[in-house]
């Protein structure tokens, strides 16, 4: 309020709350008039947010009447006022909804539930399918809002150690929106008075005055509407038409227009200074009138996670009017949600199944060694023969350092293209194969005596000491002349050649004669592509390895392992991936699978396979469960009770999951003076 200082020392005669507008504005003018207005305002808005201190946000849980039988997600049954069900003696127990009075602490029976308000600080919410919806209520006091101001409130959620910020909630007043739209206006102004058009600056008269004065010959352009190339403007006027253009624009209009669409980033900033935001809210609404107190119910939806028990939420936020922060408002109080999860009944079951284990094993790899045209000699530095060399090298490292199996032996087959005669081919790829089977050879005797130094064994001149402890792997080789299956797959799958192509090629394939069907296609367009792109993934080395389980000596012995497919269905159970355990455990149709179905609400599903299971405390629970998402509400609360007779824990456990709690609430179940004799 700095340059008020004189003027209040002229006023202070006069209360500030009784200031006559008219008489300020004929004594002191209309400057005067405007200050005192200002100042006024600014004292209202700062003695408003020094009255703040003793207001705040709340935020509370839904009243219990959200979350009556009705609202229930998967449950759907008629009302009843009372229910008859057999208790564990075999007598008959008459059950009335009812409320616990007040007064004397007993519970009546009643149809009026609806006025309970919840005042707690936690809440407990039941996992359905992997995802639990956190609800709470945000209250704004009508006396922490302002026509004037714009309001930030920020859900925080506390998961697991982590922090997530939801979407903001903003409480917008009207006047302080009318001026965000007012910025956007002069902005609009301002966008409007940008030319797009550049001709718009060019001095037309000047520009045909000149042609028509000195040039008339040329003049004629002006009403010819016939096509005038640049190269015959530029051989009429001695320039050019951008260049004449050029002359005659005005160019200080035209650089300041330039000027005012470089500033556009620079001018919206200055004209909305708070843009309107629409995206990455959940609710902006406008507040017009004190009308009553703001309050919005929100609700976010959380995926689960293994070992989420309980989700904290808290608000904060802050009050601006326009790009000045007045107040911050302090995060609220805690509310937490409890998390109940059906994956608490899943059960430790291992199951085995019976396997046949075989003596003999294969095993098989492929590379493509280069070797020179003509020749079978392998040369790894040739091409990319070192990378491709070194990758059969670890897989035979491998296999021998398996503590499983032993290699026994290795096939080694060298595939040449079908280029070039059958003889030939044949000859240079049982060289190839032998070539290749020499080197590897090499390769596991020099791996071979490696393997004695680690297990402490010495090797003679002769390296026969001890040898039988590190088998010896013996290589033979093939040779496959020409590759022409490997060619036929290449040829179906292949995306360059069209079907008249394919089709060519098919009736060549049936030529008997391989020197005399390669001929042929040598005479088809499609040939290059065959030569160059297909025939070089022919001409690979594979590899075939022959091993034994060690210390077996029966081909075949039956023998009983883990279930992995169950003992994998159990664990998704256990990291909440319901879908996943559903479908790994469906064939098994047991306990465990029922807890699955439970979990996705494919409750027919579970409750024929709980019908045929053992009546335990936790089978009794989750029928509790089915019959009172069926409809069954007798047959839920019977088997309730059951499973809270043998055993307490479900009593409290009943609280947590909304099919049983809502019994619970309706029918005043568990809340007799003496827990222990309740079924008496």
């Amino acid at each position: 309020m700095g340059f008020g200082r004189t003027f209040f020392v002229s006023l202070r005669p006069v209360s500030m709350n009784m200031v006559n507008y008219r008489t300020a504005r004929r004594r002191f003018g209309l400057l005067s008039f405007l200050t005192v207005a200002l100042l006024i305002g600014g004292c209202g808005s700062q003695r408003k947010v020094s009255r703040l201190g003793n207001e705040s946000v709340k935020i509370s849980l839904p009243k219990e009447a959200d979350f009556l039988p009705d609202q229930v997600s998967g449950i759907h049954f008629e009302h009843s006022d009372t229910i008859v069900v057999r208790g564990e003696d075999g007598r008959d127990l008459l059950l009335l909804k009812a409320v616990k009075d007040e007064t004397t602490g007993e519970m009546v029976a009643t149809d009026v539930l609806d006025a309970a308000v919840v005042t707690a600080r936690f809440r407990n919410k039941a996992e359905r399918g992997g995802k639990v919806d956190i609800e709470f209520r945000i209250r704004v006091p009508a006396s922490m809002m302002d026509r004037k101001w714009e309001m930030t409130l920020h859900p925080r959620m506390y998961i697991l150690g982590d922090v997530v910020d939801l979407d903001p909630v903003l409480v917008t007043g009207q006047d302080f929106r009318s001026r965000q739209l007012r910025g956007y206006e002069r902005y609009q102004r301002f966008l409007d008075s940008i030319e797009t058009d550049s001709t718009v600056f060019v001095n037309h008269f000047l520009l045909e005055r000149f042609l028509e004065r000195n040039i008339p010959q040329i003049y004629r352009f002006r009403n010819d509407t016939s096509l005038v190339s640049e190269e015959e403007f530029a051989a009429c006027y001695g320039v050019t038409e951008q260049e004449a253009v050029q002359h005659y624009t005005r160019q200080f209009q035209k650089k300041r227009n330039d000027r005012k669409w470089a500033s556009r980033e620079e001018k919206f900033q200055r004209l909305v200074k708070v843009p309107v935001r629409t995206e990455g809210i959940r609710l902006d609404t406008l507040w017009k009138e004190n009308d009553g107190d703001f309050v919005y119910d929100y609700v976010h939806t959380v995926t689960t996670r293994p070992k989420l028990r309980k989700v904290d939420v808290t608000v904060s936020g802050e009050i601006h009017q326009q790009e000045k922060r007045l107040y911050t408002i302090p995060a609220t109080d805690t509310l937490t949600f409890y998390i109940s999860t059906l994956s608490a009944f899943v059960h430790d079951i291992v199951r085995y199944k019976t396997e046949i284990v075989y003596r003999r094993a294969e095993a098989n790899a492929s590379c493509s060694i280069q070797f020179p045209v003509g020749k079978d000699e392998i040369l790894p530095e040739l091409g990319d023969n070192a990378a491709e060399i070194g990758q059969i090298k670890r897989r035979l490292l491998h296999l021998v350092r398996n503590d499983i199996y032993d290699l026994d032996s290795i096939l080694v087959t060298a595939n040449c293209s079908p280029e070039g005669a059958w003889g030939v081919n044949s000859r240079l790829s049982e060289g190839r194969a032998g070539s290749v089977s020499r080197y590897f050879e090499q390769y596991m005797e020099a791996v071979r005596d490696s393997l004695l130094q680690e297990k402490g064994f010495s090797v003679d001149a002769e390296g026969n000491i001890h040898r039988e402890q590190v088998g010896r792997v013996r290589f033979r080789s093939r040779s496959h002349p020409e590759n022409w299956e490997e060619l036929d797959r290449l040829v179906a799958e292949s995306s360059r050649l069209d079907d008249p192509a394919k089709e060519r090629y098919a009736r060549l394939r049936d030529t008997r004669d391989p020197d005399r069907r390669e001929a042929l296609l040598r005479g088809e367009s499609f040939y290059p592509y065959l030569r160059d792109s297909l025939y070089p993934l022919l001409r690979t080395v594979s590899f075939d390895f022959h091993m034994h389980r060690k210390g077996m000596v029966k081909d075949t012995v039956e023998t009983t392992v883990v279930d992995d497919v169950y003992r994998d269905g159990v664990q998704a159970i256990r990291d909440r991936d319901f879908e996943r355990a559903a479908t790994l455990l469906a064939p098994y149709k047991d306990y465990n699978t029922a807890v699955a179905y439970l979990a996705i609400d494919r409750n027919y599903n579970a409750l024929e396979i709980l019908e045929r299971q053992k009546r335990s405390p936790e089978v009794n629970y989750m029928m509790a469960i089915l019959k009172s998402r069926l409809g069954d509400i007798p047959g839920a609360v019977q088997s309730y009770l059951a499973a809270c007779a043998a055993d307490r824990v479900y009593v409290s456990r009943g609280n947590l999951d909304p099919e049983i709690s809502t019994l619970i609430r309706m029918y005043g179940l568990n809340k007799q003076d003496d827990e222990d004799d309740w079924m008496e």
